[in-house]
């Protein structure tokens, strides 16, 4: 049995098959609504309930508390339809014309970019190239059925290669593959582009990006493009890091901010080692931003990392005035079980 999903305040309408959730009839039906991880961790995809019943599915409390419940809230990457349904979500128009393949590539480089971190450098069929947004992700399809995601980590108009960022994760089913068994020439097969986090380019506001650990990876998408596309937006970049090594191309964001003159780094390391001798910002990275920056009210946060820090840069930042609808982010899962690693 088939429910009615009506999308406000855009009006649109599309039919969500039984047990389809409402994130994926949306997509299907050829509607972005925001998203992220696609499995109830991030609260990229959190709306709004207007009318109508829904199973709520599977989520982390974090990303939808008791509170959000209450004010009829949902995350839409879970919650299925039990009836037909009104809920208030803005739509996000930029992406919803590329299409989303899913295509073979070959491995053409690996490339060790730290202690812990993997460059995966992927070519495509000499036919084919995938039209993306800066930031936005792609699942690699194993043959077994499940899926890993990983941000592309290249503008789009540095396109011959796909990069990725894969962070080494002990008793990571794919991750361990990847450091200990793949090779250059093997053969995947890949799905994208996904997701809504991608650089916004109808704003001139300043810019904020938090980068946790490989979060990093998108981010480096979107610097690269603005600066391509010579955008002249104030952007400052926080990259959290336990420690020194941690922050794996370090020299890359060091290198934006001497030649761009709006351009600014600020690497912070929260536990960094005595060996480091780090002269830089120590503790929480969402601590550092708000530190520097009290009044977020006329600014854009872009956040990517895990989880936890996220969602502390969501509400850190909301709490100093950022408008809820300028807080864009992407939450990586590391657990070795999960699909996101």
């Amino acid at each position: 049995m088939s429910h009615q999903i009506t999308i406000q305040p855009s009006g649109h309408t599309l039919l969500a098959e039984d047990h389809e959730t409402i994130l994926a009839a949306a997509l299907r039906e050829g509607f972005m609504l925001p998203y992220g991880c696609r499995n109830g961790a991030c609260g990229s995809c959190k709306g709004k309930v207007l009318s109508g019943d829904i199973d709520y599915g599977e989520f982390q409390s974090s990303a939808l508390t008791d509170a959000d419940i209450a004010a009829g809230k949902a995350l839409f990457c879970v919650a299925c339809a039990t009836s037909d349904v009104t809920i208030e979500c803005r739509e996000v128009g930029a992406a919803k014309d590329i299409q989303i393949k899913t295509l073979p590539c070959r491995v053409h480089k690996l490339e060790k970019l730290g202690h812990d971190v993997m460059g995966m450098h992927l070519k495509l069929p000499a036919n084919e190239r995938m039209q993306f947004l800066a930031g936005q992700y792609i699942d690699i399809l194993l043959k077994n059925g499940k899926r890993r995601s990983f941000s592309l980590a290249n503008a789009p108009h540095d396109d011959a290669l796909l990069q990725l960022h894969v962070r080494y994760v002990p008793g990571g089913e794919y991750t361990e593959h990847v450091f200990n068994a793949m090779k250059e020439k093997d053969i995947l097969r890949i799905e994208g582009p996904l997701g809504s986090f991608f650089l916004r380019e109808d704003n001139e506001k300043p810019i904020i990006f938090i980068a946790g650990g490989t979060g990093f990876a998108p981010i480096k998408a979107m610097v690269e493009h603005a600066l391509y596309h010579h955008a002249n937006r104030e952007m400052v970049l926080y990259w959290g890091a336990r420690q020194l090594h941690d922050l794996y191309m370090p020299h890359l964001a060091s290198q934006w901010q001497q030649e761009n003159p709006n351009f600014t780094f600020i690497p912070v390391l929260s536990q960094p080692a005595a060996e480091d001798a780090w002269p830089g910002r120590s503790g929480l990275v969402v601590d550092a931003v708000i530190q520097d920056f009290p009044n977020l009210s006329g600014y854009q946060v872009y956040a990517c990392g895990a989880p936890g820090m996220v969602e502390a840069a969501r509400n850190a930042c909301i709490a100093h005035g950022l408008p809820e609808d300028e807080f864009f982010a992407d939450a990586f899962l590391y657990q070795s079980d999960n699909a996101t690693t």
